[in-house]
Order: structure tokens, then sequence, then C-alpha cells
């Protein structure tokens, strides 16, 4: 008998990820997906994904995948749950806010979301409750600030070179990303460019990733003395007539102050900062100084240290100082986050935002939630909360000040999710979400330069509801379902977004399946001059004054040490430097079969990524007396956690690495990494520095 094929369906990736893969999915019946490929005729993705969403069907089909709205029996954190319908739990979460509202005012309500999914309906619907009800807002600092900040900080605009001129560089340099982990698409571009043309493909980490291995020249450094490398390569730019300086006079502003900064900043002085090697400094500068076919991928490591901002911008100033933007397959990029031009205004109520609503730091949310007046703006405390697409008890900074928030009796905390996630077992109610294949939502990739529509592949099970579904059926029991937003499908809001863009519409997207937005090359090299009011590159970084794509509300004002910013390219000491009682750097990078915490649930990724485990050079390990696998506590001011050690020489001396995000139940003492990573505001406009933490090691 002839079987019969499974249908093909195409949709987008909704994770939070730059490349947001095109994909195609095997449909195998009503409420049923098999393999999931990436899209060839998409010229980004080109048919490769990541194995973590090759293997999604088990993560749509997990027989641990929440399915019934649960309400809290006994204590916080006991795990007893009852079962209650969708009616009661939404009649439920109303009359909770409602109360709340009436005993504290509305801003003691706090929505707080994240990038679960990366669909701007089902994730930033959230919006138009939190402001047609004028709960509090949320300022979203945790991801993007630094690494953003400081591209904008010099070209003036969120936009760079076409990744895929990757394939068609001469030397591609991969800077703050384990790309082969989180960016799988970047090695595609970038291995074709070594395969083609005897590209080198150049890696600037911290330790001997994925990426790191797969790299012709590998360049370790110090966490957090990346603007350190940068200087000394502009510096021997100079100083041997590598730079362009025709290209430096009609484009950038002021060169010769840049000049003189750098005089004495070289590779002897970058080399005792960065640990790597005086040659190894003056190579790499020799390189791309014969080569100017040289692409810049530059990656959000970068938004993970306090230093940040003045890192990116320095790293992204020295493609300017060679004059490498003015060739195809030469440049930077870091994000097309600039280009879209989306007019959200429907999907997040717009219309009736109040400017004098307060802003909550989500970075902060530990601070927050325990009361601390400051992190509070001065206004009520935080009583009420409904939680879509993140996981804060496990992914956000100061994660015992987190718990101890959530765990709080005079808090309400409503959690609609997938699974039961660190956050959702320390819930009131936890009401089960449908997944991306499930619903209709539109997506843009940050990473390259498509907008694709995400159509509902199959079926969610009966149990389960959308984000946009749970929104508008709170809108009608808070008495807010008149309001403009309200009352549309997903389809709808789509469309009304696509045409007040300036888009052709949803019919044609729907045809079409995606479309590429990448601005002409003259535009994406900035060979017509950079977003800036003169046209110019801004070798002098305008801290205070800059225009940034997500600069904190004038309410909350510049955040962290912004007078110790440096206004040129410059190692800034910023950083939680070692010291006698913290003599080790704690980094912590993502692994590659989870993003964030999500696929931490299934199965495959937990089995491919072994377990959660502490990485130390040997060198360390035997001053200390440690041995591998042995259980080892690494700790801070914040708190301790306890690991089994890997003792790996891909590990600079000094530095420590975990790889995660495990949920907070894998580790021994039932608390996760992010026990010691901090929540302090980051220069000049806020982020959490999740790479940048000093510690101490010993024996558990």
């Amino acid at each position: 008998m002839n079987q019969i094929a499974p249908a093909k369906a195409f949709t987008a990736c909704p994770h939070d990820c730059p490349s947001t893969c095109a994909l195609e999915v095997e449909v195998l019946g009503p409420s049923r997906i098999g393999r999931v490929r990436g899209a060839e005729e998409n010229s980004y993705t080109a048919g490769v994904i990541c194995a973590k969403v090759a293997r999604y069907a088990e993560r749509v089909h997990h027989p641990d995948r929440l399915m019934h709205p649960l309400q809290r029996v006994g204590e916080k954190g006991g795990g007893e749950w009852r079962p209650i319908s969708w009616d009661e739990a939404l009649d439920l979460v109303a009359e909770r806010f409602v109360q709340a509202e009436a005993r504290h005012g509305s801003e003691t309500v706090w929505p707080y979301y994240y990038a679960g999914t990366m669909g701007l309906v089902q994730r930033d619907g959230i919006h138009r409750l939190r402001h047609a009800k004028r709960y509090s807002n949320q300022f979203d600092s945790i991801c993007t600030n630094l690494a953003w900040t400081g591209f904008v900080a010099g070209t003036g605009k969120l936009a760079g070179v076409d990744p895929r001129e990757m394939a068609v560089s001469d030397c591609v340099v991969i800077w703050g990303t384990n790309a082969v982990a989180t960016q799988v698409n970047v090695m595609t571009h970038a291995v074709r460019a070594r395969k083609e043309r005897g590209a080198p493909i150049v890696v600037i980490d911290i330790y001997d990733n994925p990426t790191m291995r797969q790299a012709d020249v590998a360049l370790k450094l110090r966490p957090g003395t990346d603007g350190a490398l940068a200087c000394a390569l502009m510096h021997v730019a100079f100083r041997d007539g590598t730079a362009d300086r025709a290209y430096l006079a009609r484009f950038a502003d002021d060169a010769a102050g840049l000049e003189a900064h750098l005089a004495t900043r070289g590779p002897e002085w970058a080399a005792d900062i960065t640990g790597l090697t005086i040659a190894e400094i003056e190579s790499f500068a020799t390189l791309l100084g014969r080569t100017p076919r040289s692409y810049f991928r530059l990656g959000y490591g970068f938004s993970r240290q306090r230093n940040g901002a003045v890192a990116m911008h320095a790293a992204l100033s020295v493609p300017t100082v060679f004059g490498h933007w003015q060739h195809e397959g030469g440049g930077a990029f870091h994000s097309n986050s600039g280009i879209w031009g989306f007019d959200k205004s429907l999907i997040e109520g717009h219309a009736y935002r109040d400017p004098t609503i307060r802003h909550l730091d989500q970075s902060r949310i530990g601070a927050v939630l325990t009361g601390d007046p400051g992190a509070l703006a001065g206004g009520p405390p935080v009583t009420a909360m409904l939680v879509q697409n993140t996981n804060p008890a496990n992914v956000a900074p100061e994660q015992r000040l987190v718990r101890r928030g959530l765990m709080r009796e005079d808090l309400f905390v409503c959690v609609h999710e997938q699974f039961m996630t660190d956050t959702a077992k320390l819930a009131d109610l936890v009401l089960p979400a449908a997944t991306s294949m499930e619903y209709d939502d539109i997506y843009r990739g940050g990473g390259q330069s498509h907008v694709l529509l995400g159509p509902k592949v199959i079926d969610h099970p009966e149990t389960v509801r959308t984000n946009h579904f749970v929104i508008e059926q709170l809108a009608k029991r808070l008495g807010v379902a008149d309001r403009p937003g309200f009352g549309l499908t997903e389809r709808e809001l789509i469309d009304d977004m696509l045409k007040r863009s300036g888009y052709r519409g949803l019919e044609a997207l729907e045809r079409e399946r995606w479309e590429d937005r990448q601005p002409p090359f003259p535009e994406a090299h900035y060979l017509e001059g950079f977003g800036t009011k003169d046209g110019r590159f801004r070798f002098r970084a305008d801290w205070v004054g800059m225009a940034a794509p997500n600069r904190p509300p004038l309410s909350m004002g510049l955040l962290g040490p912004v007078v110790d910013l440096p206004s040129f390219p410059d190692h800034a000491p910023l950083i939680e430097e070692a010291d006698e009682s913290h003599p080790f750097r704690l980094a912590t990078p993502p692994a590659r079969q989870f993003l964030n915490s999500t696929f931490a649930e299934t199965s495959g990724s937990r089995q491919r990524e072994g377990r959660p485990e502490l990485r130390s050079h040997p060198d360390d390990a035997a001053r200390l007396g440690l041995s591998a696998d042995q259980r080892v506590r690494v700790g801070n001011q914040r708190g301790d956690v306890v690991l089994p050690l890997r003792i790996d020489d891909g590990m600079k001396p000094g530095v420590l690495v975990h790889e995660g995000l495990w949920p907070n139940g894998a580790f021994e003492n039932g608390e996760g990494i992010n026990v010691l990573t901090g929540a302090d505001p980051t220069a000049p406009f806020g982020g959490a520095a999740f790479h940048d933490n000093r510690v101490w090691l010993r024996p558990a």
C-alpha cells in the first residue's frame, strides 16, 4: 500500500534568537507535527536550523506539557494543585487584580513578560491590557541594552551590512557570540566564505566554546577586556599606515582625536589587560590591514558585561578605522532591529498609554518584589502579576531575591506557560499556553532581514489557550474590551500593523511566506552617511545625549555609573574585577541545546547537555587541590551554588564558566546559577551583566 506523504507547512521559529529561521514543518494530522527543517528557499536560513528546533515535535507533544489550569493548594512552592476550569481561572485573575487595585491603586499590578515567543501579537499584546488598565510599565533591560547602545553610539542606527555578505568576505570576525550554539546561520555564511574564498574565520571570546573550536584564528580574552583589544588594533592601524585616512576624513567625526587618544594604547598595553600575547594582537591587526573585505559579526556577549556599551562601540570602531565598510563583504553587523518601522499601536494599545505611570526595571524584579523603594520608583508594592513568555525565577539575576519576592503571601501571581517552570511552581495560578505551531503570528529577524509570517500549523489541545486569548478574556472581565485593539483576531491585528507600517498587508505576506527588507548596499554600508545628524561615525560617543533604541523613560533617567564612561573607545574598568576574596571571574554563557530556560524540559536537549557543571582551568584546579567531577561550591556576596567540576584546558586561568540555563532543580540545592549574577544597573541605560561576576571557589 502506498503511504501518503505528510503535508508540508511553512512557519517561523518563535524563539529569542537573532536568526528567526524560516521553517518547513511536516504536518502529520490536525494536531500533530513531525520533522522540522529549515526552509531552503529562504536566503538567510538556507535550509539550516539548530538541532533543538529540528526536534521541535518533542517539545510540542511532550508528555509533561501543561494541559489544564491549576490553582495552588497549600503553601507557595509546595507543589500541590487543583484543576479548575478556564472560566474559573480567568474570573479569579480578574478578581485578584481588582482587589489589588482597590487596595493600592492600578500600579500595584505588574504584567511581566519577555521573549519566550518573539511573535509581535502573542508577545506584545500584554501591553494592550497594561495600558488600558494603567498597570505598571516594564522597562525591558535584560537582554539587548548594552550592545544596542554601543552600536548606535557609533552608527546612529541599529542596522548594518547584510549578514549574507559574510559569504563573500575575505575575513570573517565573530566577536562576542558563540554562533555554533546560538546562531547557527552565522556559521552557514561564514563557512561558505572559508570554503569558496579561503577566508579565515577569526573568533574572539573568553573560552574554547564550539565556535572558537572552528576558528582559524582564536583570540581568547579575559572577560570584559574587548575594548582594550579594539584599541590596540586601531593603534596599529594608525601606526602602520593601514588606517584609511581618506575614508575617515569623509565619514568619521574626530579621527585625529582618536589617533591621539590611542597613542598610549598599543599591543603591549592591551596584552597586559586582555591576556593575549603581543604577537597575537599584532598578527590580527596586520590581517585586518591587508583585508579590505573584513566582516565583523558582533554578538550579544557585549550585553552581558558592565562595560559592554563601551566595548561594543570600541569593537565597532575597528572596521571604521580600517575603512572596511566601503567594500562588499566588509563592515559590521549586530542587529537589523532598526529597519522594520512597525507601527504596533493597535497591538499594544498606544492610544491609551499614560506617561505618568511608572516603569519598573525588568532586570531588577528581585528588588521590585522585595520592596526596594528605589526599584519601586516611589510607588506602591507590586501585589499582583500576570507572567507570560518568561521564567524569572530561573532566568533573572539575583535569583534569591526573585524567589523571595515571588514567595510573598500578599503577592498574587498568575503564570501562563507551556511547562511547569521554576516560576510556575511558585505561582498561585498556572494557565496552560499554546505553542507557536498552534496560533497565527508575525516575526522579524533581528539577525537578518526578513519579516516572516508564522501561521497556525496545527490545532492546539482543547484545554490550552493562546496568549492573545488570555489578554482578550481578561479585558472583558476588567471592563476595557471596548478599547481600540481589543476584539480583533490575531490575523486582523497582523494585517492592521502591516498596512499602518507601509507593508502590503497580510494577504501578500501569506502568499509569499516572508519578505526581505534588507536595505540597499549603499545604505547598509553607510556609504551615503551614517545615521547620525551629520552622517559621520561617532568615535566620540555622547553617552548622555544620544538617542538609543531602548533608552529608559525620562522618569528613570540615566542608569549605572555614567560619569565613568569614556568618550573615545577605551577599556572601561567597570566590570566586577577579581579581588583577594573573589579571585575568579565567572561567566554564564548559553548551552548549545537550551535557549534561555526553553528546551531544558526536553529529554533530547538534556541528554545532549549531560549535567550542569563548572569549568575551570587545570592550573586553577591544581592550585586549589580540586579534581575532575569533584563537588565544588562557587559563591560571592549574592549566594553560592554547588556543582561538579569539569577541568578544561580550553579555559583561561582565573576564569570559570557555567553553560546554562539549567532548571533550578537540576542543581544540588535547588538553586540555579543566577543566584550569583547581579542586577545592579549598568551604564548608561541599564542591562543585566550575566557574564560579569567575581566569585570564590572551594571544595563542597
